[in-house]
């Protein structure tokens, strides 16, 4: 299934499905900035429910990284408490890079749900298609999903950096990072030793939107990334590396997701780290 939908395609299906059936799940945030609840709050997709990311799309900081995946049983809580039903469709969206909408569409996938989409280009192309946005929260009744966790590949760290060697790990971070020349969030730099460099935000055209699939396809084509060798992402805690996995969905390239990426790596000193542009 497609895992991208237009805003003109989506304000379509609100139109056509009322409160029923289509759950959207507003994920805007900040990497440790202000809370983006106050973004949603201001103005958001009508009917649109609010996600954490911190606390609900991800487990508390730790030996797993930054942002490690949520407890089954407490994503499943959360999931309820946004009225999402057994058999619903759900779109995701957030105000910048897709990384957050991304997040919450890999989660919700690995979840076991089966029709969950992106909005490609997230609340910017819902405003500059002149759609209409709303203050209003809504109170949805309780769902009833049930999470069935593990439906999406995962790896850890040991799966990792076997892939280096076995097919292609993909760090979504930029360059500099990825190099080593600075680390403005955890405590060592570098990257996963075989590891190779492919910045997500060179998934995004300048409209904020994500480029082609042809393009994409190329794109990952050319580091290596074609679909004749396992695929995966990471980056520094698993949230910008899912929009590197959604990116090569849309490219017809599957890939798995380390989520504890660089954050958990470097918890055990005798993991390697490499600096530099070599892989």
């Amino acid at each position: 299934m497609q895992p991208l939908v237009t805003a003109e395609d989506l304000a379509v299906e609100l139109s056509e499905a009322g409160p029923a059936g289509l759950v959207v799940l507003d994920v805007r945030w900040r990497l440790g900035g202000s809370p983006a609840r106050a973004d949603y709050l201001a103005g958001h997709l009508p009917g649109a429910a609010f996600a954490a990311l911190d606390v609900d799309l991800a487990g508390p900081p730790g030996a797993g990284g930054r942002h490690p995946l949520p407890e089954p049983a407490r994503l499943q809580d959360g999931l309820r408490r946004m009225g999402i039903r057994a058999g619903d469709r759900v779109v995701t969206y957030d105000g910048a890079d897709m990384a957050a909408a991304a997040r919450a569409w890999w989660v919700l996938r690995w979840a076991g749900l089966t029709d969950v989409r992106v909005l490609d280009g997230g609340y910017r192309a819902w405003r500059a298609a002149g759609l209409p946005v709303t203050d209003e929260v809504p109170a949805p009744a309780p769902g009833d999903v049930v999470v069935r966790a593990g439906s999406l590949p995962v790896l850890d760290a040991a799966g990792a950096g076997r892939l280096t060697s076995d097919g292609i790990l993909l760090d979504a971070r930029a360059a500099p990072r990825y190099r080593g020349e600075t680390e403005p969030i955890d405590p060592v730099a570098g990257h996963i030793p075989g590891a190779v460099n492919a910045p997500a935000a060179a998934n995004l055209a300048d409209d904020g939107r994500f480029r082609s699939p042809a393009e994409l396809r190329a794109r990952f084509a050319a580091v290596g990334a074609d679909g004749s060798r396992p695929v995966g992402a990471y980056c520094g805690s698993g949230i910008v590396a899912a929009q590197q996995v959604l990116a090569l969905a849309v490219a017809g390239v599957p890939a798995a997701l380390y989520p504890g990426s660089w954050s958990e790596w470097i918890t055990d000193p005798a993991r390697p780290v490499a600096t530099g542009d070599e892989a």
